[in-house]
Order: C-alpha cells, then sequence, then structure tokens
C-alpha cells in the first residue's frame, strides 16, 4: 500500500546552536551541505550553526540561510536512507525558498544568496526597535484582524501568519504591535505575547524590501519544480517562472496562510507530513490544523528511523 507524502519545510525560529550536530555525526553530507553555503556566503556556516553566538545566528541575515541549509541538508539525508521524496511540497515563509530548492525549482547555491540577500533587505527595511511582531493565542482570525485594524491608528498592525487555529502572528510598527497586545487580552486572548524578532515579517512595512528582492529575483535562474510547491500568498501552485517570481515577491509583505496550506495538502491526498529540519514547530502546528494527518519531525538519527519506519509502514 502506497502511503503518500508530503514534505513542509520550516522556517525562522526553529534554529538553535547545535542543530542537527548528531545527524552529522552519523551523515557526513550534512557538513558537506553547510559547506556549500559557507562558500557562497564567505563564512563558516557550520561553525555558526553549531558553537555560535546565538545573537549572530539569530540575525535574520544568518539565520535564514543557515534555516534552508539545515532543511536541504536533511532533506538529503533522507533520501539517501531511501526516504520518499515527497509528491508535494510547502514550506513556512523562508521555508518555502528551501521547498523550492528541494523540488529543483532554485539551485542550491541560488537560494542560499537569495536568502542571505531576503534578510539583509528585511532588516534595512524596518531599522531595529522599529518593529515588532506578536502571537496571540485564543482569539479566532477575525477577532485577530479585528484587534489589528483597531489598533493601527495610522500605524501599520496586521495578521500575518495563521499558523493553526487560534495561533496568530502579528506585526506591524512597534507602538501598534503593543497595542494591539493589550486589545487582544481586552478581547479575551488566552496568551499575547511579543516574539524575539528583528523584523516585522509579512506586512506592508516589508514592501521596500520587496522591491530590491523583486530585482534580484530577475537575475536568478528558477525553474518550474519537478515537485510541486504550494505557495503561501495564495495556496495555489504556480503555473508558470514569472509567477514564482512574483509569489516571493509577495510572500515578504503577504501573510503566511499555512492552516489553508496544510489542509490543502491534505484535499490532495497526503497522509503523512515530513518536516526535515531542526525543530517541530510545524508538526505541533499541524497537530492542531489536522489530527487526522501524521506528522514526522526529522532532526537528529532517532526521528529519522522512526520517519522512515512510519512511511514505510
Amino acid at each position: 500500500m502506497t502511503i503518500h507524502i508530503g514534505i513542509v519545510f520550516p522556517g525562522q525560529g526553529s534554529q538553535s546552536i547545535g542543530m542537527l550536530g548528531e545527524l552529522a555525526d552519523q551523515f557526513p553530507v550534512v557538513e558537506q551541505t553547510f559547506e556549500e553555503a559557507s562558500e557562497v556566503l564567505q563564512m563558516d556556516l557550520w561553525a555558526l550553526a553549531s558553537e555560535g553566538p546565538a545573537e549572530t545566528l539569530n540575525q535574520t541575515e544568518n539565520t535564514q540561510p543557515a534555516m534552508l541549509a539545515a532543511g536541504i541538508a536533511t532533506y538529503r539525508v533522507w533520501l539517501s536512507q531511501g526516504g520518499s521524496a515527497g509528491e508535494i511540497m510547502a514550506g513556512h515563509s523562508l521555508g518555502e525558498y528551501s521547498a523550492l530548492t528541494a523540488a529543483g525549482s532554485l539551485a542550491f547555491t541560488d537560494a542560499i544568496s537569495l536568502v542571505a540577500a531576503r534578510g539583509r533587505f528585511m532588516q534595512q527595511a524596518v531599522p531595529a526597535g522599529q518593529g515588532a511582531m506578536a502571537a496571540v493565542l485564543g482569539l479566532d482570525d477575525d477577532a485577530v484582524k479585528a484587534v489589528c485594524s483597531q489598533a493601527a491608528d495610522g500605524e501599520i498592525a496586521a495578521a500575518v501568519n495563521f499558523n493553526s487555529p487560534g495561533q496568530v502572528v502579528i506585526a506591524g510598527d512597534k507602538a501598534a504591535i503593543d497595542r494591539a497586545i493589550e486589545l487582544a487580552k481586552e478581547a479575551g486572548a488566552r496568551r499575547a505575547l511579543p516574539l524575539p524578532v528583528s523584523v516585522p515579517s509579512h506586512c506592508d512595512l516589508m514592501r521596500p524590501a520587496a522591491e530590491q528582492l523583486s530585482s534580484m529575483l530577475e537575475t536568478v535562474e528558477i525553474q518550474l519544480p519537478e515537485i510541486p510547491v504550494v505557495h503561501n500568498v495564495d495556496v495555489a501552485i504556480a503555473d508558470s517562472v514569472a509567477a514564482i517570481r512574483e509569489k516571493l515577491v509577495q510572500q515578504l509583505y503577504r501573510p503566511v496562510r499555512w492552516v489553508e496550506i496544510v489542509q490543502e495538502m491534505k484535499n490532495k491526498g497526503m497522509e503523512q507530513l515530513l518536516e526535515p529540519g531542526p525543530g517541530k514547530v510545524l508538526s505541533g502546528l499541524g497537530k492542531r490544523i489536522d489530527k487526522t494527518l501524521t506528522f514526522l519531525p526529522v532532526s537528529d538519527p532517532a526521528s529519522l528511523e522512526k520517519a522512515l519506519e512510519s512511511c514505510n509502514a
């Protein structure tokens, strides 16, 4: 019996010092993948991921290539051990670049250059301390949107990551997000707390970064993926290279519709979703989105073995 498997790649927030260390001890392709990335960046990305310091790893322009390298390295290990290539892919925010790379749309080295530049453009668009993001737990999507609308007061406050039912991330100007946090609590949110990020992703403050990214994307060779990729901005599969470029540009200032993406993968017949890379954030969200799906995070030899057993059952 064939088990239908989709692949989902994590984004920023799943990184940690020492990530993939155990996997690298057994599979040389992990460090080899990071070496490829290091050559592009002219820095030792594996040393940064392994030893830190955390403040440097958590800088957006470093986090993005580190997470892309981690996702691709883990996916390469998975394939080397006989794991399924997957029938459909998606990635959360930055993870969309990992999905496009794994699916054959972007060359790995081009993707590394792209996401490092993407991180720089994002940081330049909003100076540190001017923007903010926060997680709102326990309110439905419409209530969060209403809170943001009320909090904006001439500034930017928007619902930007629809991560799971009852978990929405908001982003915008710091003062507006501070107001939104208080309003969300008044509206009955279970929790509303600021996130430790340096950039307010997926809101209109990122439009200057999107313009810079658009110019860079025109210089990068992109192909239609060999495996379909569901995009963040419209929960759809692109039908042209031009459409992929446009979706990646819009992704910077439009929301990540993760709940709908997981639902779409299930609608297309997926039964198990593999999460290659550090952490298990997407697997945790996925269980809240649809309990009938099986989620398989892979970040070390034990989770790799468990996932292989599940997919080959």
